[in-house]
């Protein structure tokens, strides 16, 4: 019998404690997480609201601190890092995608794709970027600026700027929240192609079991605690998982 195939860790959490507040007020948002995010795959995170999905993706790309436990992209872990040293991984390393667009008006497409490494001083790989555009389906739209654009389009530009730098793992939060149906699930297709065609690694909060069942695995979340993972997960059975955390939620004293 030949051994499985291990697929590394783009990003992961080990032991993820944090706190907010202290005393009475204290409220454990991640409770003892250990997850990881493998390179090349598509993994969602969710759980009832107040679960500590946000919290968890902040912690793991370096938003937010941990009280305890470690972070890690690749093997970089984030608590020994500096200000400066975080800036620089956050920029180098990590792509980002939100649930506002974040273009800024007076650029072009072309432009707000490149943003970041502008300000970094870097080039980007002009074959990579003429493929990425491609991906991305954006070649007729690189003069306009955002406001020419729908909002399905504007997120795509968010989406290309998010792997123009080809980093390690893209962390998107909520990335679907601001479109109609239609364009959401353009993105999200878009999403998946990075990963399947590209072989990038996209890491997705989300609360949209229709969503989620994009992803190569979802995992969930309950009172900050990593309590389920399923893989190949379809609408229905994410759908099925999210309901029966919300009938324990609803249960408690």
């Amino acid at each position: 019998m030949s051994a499985p195939v291990l697929t590394a860790a783009a990003a992961r959490v080990i032991d993820a404690v944090k706190v907010y507040g202290v005393d009475d007020t204290e409220v454990r948002a991640l409770d003892g997480v250990s997850v990881d995010f493998p390179a090349a795959r598509f993994t969602a995170i969710m759980g009832p609201s107040g679960s500590g999905k946000s919290t968890l993706m902040h912690c793991a790309a370096g938003l937010d601190s941990l009280t305890s436990g470690g972070a890690y992209i690749g093997d970089t872990e984030l608590s020994g890092l500096d200000d400066r040293r975080l800036t620089l991984l956050r920029r180098d390393r990590i792509g980002f995608v939100f649930q506002a667009f974040n273009l800024l008006p007076t650029l072009t497409v072309a432009e707000n794709i490149t943003l970041p490494m502008d300000l970094a001083g870097a080039r980007p790989d002009p074959e990579w970027l003429e493929t990425l555009i491609d991906v991305v389906g954006l070649r007729d739209r690189l003069h306009h600026r955002p406001s020419e654009l729908s909002g399905g389009q504007q997120q795509r530009v968010a989406v290309a700027r998010a792997f123009a730098g080809q980093p390690d793992v893209v962390f998107a939060d909520e990335p679907t929240g601001n479109l109609d149906s239609r364009s959401g699930e353009e993105v999200l297709n878009l999403l998946g192609r990075t990963v399947r065609e590209m072989g990038r690694t996209v890491v997705m909060v989300t609360h949209d079991p229709v969503a989620a069942a994009h992803a190569d695995e979802v995992i969930f979340l309950a009172d900050g605690r990593l309590v389920d993972r399923m893989q190949n997960p379809t609408a229905d059975s994410v759908l099925d998982r999210m309901k029966s955390l919300d009938v324990q939620e609803a249960r408690k004293p």
